[in-house]
C-alpha cells in the first residue's frame, strides 16, 4: 500500500533539546543580570517612565561571531558614554526571512555550506548571546521559528516579529508568550492594521501548539504579552515621515494600545540602501526632538564596514566585518550618528 504522509520528506534528524543545550550553555549570573536589565529598561521606555532614546543597531544578520563579538565590544564602550540619554540594545539576528530562497542564517546553516547543522547553529547562537551579555551588552533579535525561543528566549532582552510574519497568527500566538517586549513591523506592502492587530493578539491570553523545555510537543497557554508596540520600517512608500507617525499613533489611540512607536531606518524607510538610514535616522530625531515623544527610538542596520557583498558557497573568502544580506552603515557612521544624537537630546 502506497504511503500518504511525508511523501516529499527526505529526512527527519533529532535536534538537541531545549533543556539540555540550556543544561550545556546555562546563562551566568552576570549575563542574566544584563537581561533582566535590558527588558526593564525597554519596558520603562514603552511606558514612559525612562525617557532616553531606544536605539537598536547591529548586522543585518550575524554569520561571523568573532566579528559580532568585536562589533559589541565597541558598542558597549558607546552604550557607557551615551547611557544618560540613549539606550542602546545590540541587533543580532540569527533567522532571516527570504522572498523565495537564500541563506537562511545562523541557526539554520552555521557553516554556510548548506550542511544545515541546526543543532550547531543553535548551540553557536546561544554561545554568542551568551558572550555579549557578559559584556553588559543587551541583545534583540527578530524570531522566525516558533521554535527558536525555547533555546534563545532567555537572552533577548527585545524581540521584533517581522513584516512577514505580522500577519501569522502563529507568531502572534508565541508573541504572547515571549518574556520580553515585543516589536511588530508593519507588513512589506506598509499595512499597519496587521500590526496594530498583532499586538491586540498578542495581549491576549493565547492557547496553541508549541514544544516544551524537553522538545515534546506541548498545548501552551499563556497569559499575554503587555509589552507589545509598533515599529515602521515602510512599504510601497517610507513611512517615517510625520504625516504617517501621526496615522500611527491615531490606530493605536482608536485601540487604546500602547501610543509607543519605534522606527526602522532601515529597509523600505531607506529604499534598502545603506546610506539612506542616516537621513531617516536624522529626520526621526528631528521630529522626536520636535516633542513628538510617542517616537521612543530608532533601528539601524550596522556592520563593522559598510555595504555587503555577495554570498555563495563557491564564492571563496568573505570579507570581514561586512553583511552577506542586506546593506549595513559603518561602525563609524553608526557612531557619528549616535553621538550627533546624543549631543542634541
Amino acid at each position: 500500500m502506497k504511503q500518504t504522509y511525508d511523501v516529499n520528506v527526505k529526512s527527519f534528524k533529532p535536534l538537541i533539546s531545549p533543556a539540555d543545550i540550556k543544561n550545556k550553555l546555562p546563562i551566568p549570573d552576570d549575563a542574566v543580570k544584563t537581561v533582566i536589565n535590558g527588558r526593564h529598561d525597554i519596558e520603562n521606555i514603552l511606558t514612559k517612565k525612562d525617557n532616553r532614546l531606544l536605539v537598536i543597531a547591529g548586522p543585518c544578520s550575524i554569520h561571523d561571531t568573532d566579528a559580532a563579538l568585536e562589533y559589541a565590544e565597541r558598542m558597549k564602550q558607546l552604550k557607557n558614554r551615551v547611557k544618560e540619554k540613549i539606550n542602546i540594545v545590540m541587533r543580532v539576528y540569527f533567522e532571516k526571512p527570504r522572498t523565495t530562497v537564500g541563506w537562511k542564517g545562523l541557526i539554520n546553516d552555521p557553516s554556510l555550506d548548506s550542511s544545515y547543522n541546526i543543532n550547531k547553529g543553535l548551540e553557536k547562537a546561544r554561545s554568542l548571546l551568551i558572550e555579549i551579555n557578559r559584556l553588559g551588552m543587551p541583545c534583540a533579535t527578530e524570531i522566525l521559528d516558533p521554535i527558536t525561543p525555547q533555546y534563545i528566549a532567555g537572552l533577548l532582552s527585545w524581540v521584533a516579529i517581522g513584516a512577514r510574519t505580522t500577519e501569522s497568527q502563529t507568531h502572534r500566538e508565541m508573541a504572547s508568550g515571549l518574556s520580553m517586549p515585543v516589536g511588530f513591523k508593519n507588513t512589506t506592502g506598509g499595512n499597519l492594521d496587521s500590526a496594530v492587530n498583532a499586538m491586540l493578539a498578542a495581549k491576549s491570553p493565547q492557547h496553541f501548539l508549541g514544544i516544551d523545555p524537553e522538545g515534546y510537543s506541548a498545548m501552551v497557554t499563556t497569559s499575554g504579552n503587555a509589552f507589545g508596540h509598533i515599529v515602521l520600517r515602510g512599504g510601497v512608500h517610507p513611512n517615517y515621515d510625520p504625516l504617517s507617525i501621526r496615522k500611527a499613533m491615531d490606530k493605536l489611540d482608536k485601540k487604546k494600545l500602547n501610543n509607543t512607536i519605534l522606527i526602522d531606518c532601515s529597509h523600505d524607510n531607506s529604499g534598502q540602501r545603506h546610506k539612506g538610514q542616516s537621513f531617516v535616522f536624522k529626520s526621526v530625531l528631528d521630529q522626536r526632538i520636535d516633542s513628538n515623544s510617542s517616537i521612543i527610538g530608532m533601528m539601524l542596520e550596522s556592520n563593522l564596514f559598510e555595504g555587503n557583498q555577495k554570498f555563495s558557497k563557491t564564492s571563496g573568502k568573505l570579507k570581514y566585518g561586512v553583511s552577506i544580506t542586506d546593506e549595513c552603515i559603518s561602525w563609524d557612521t553608526t557612531e557619528k550618528l549616535i553621538l550627533c544624537a546624543f549631543e542634541r537630546l
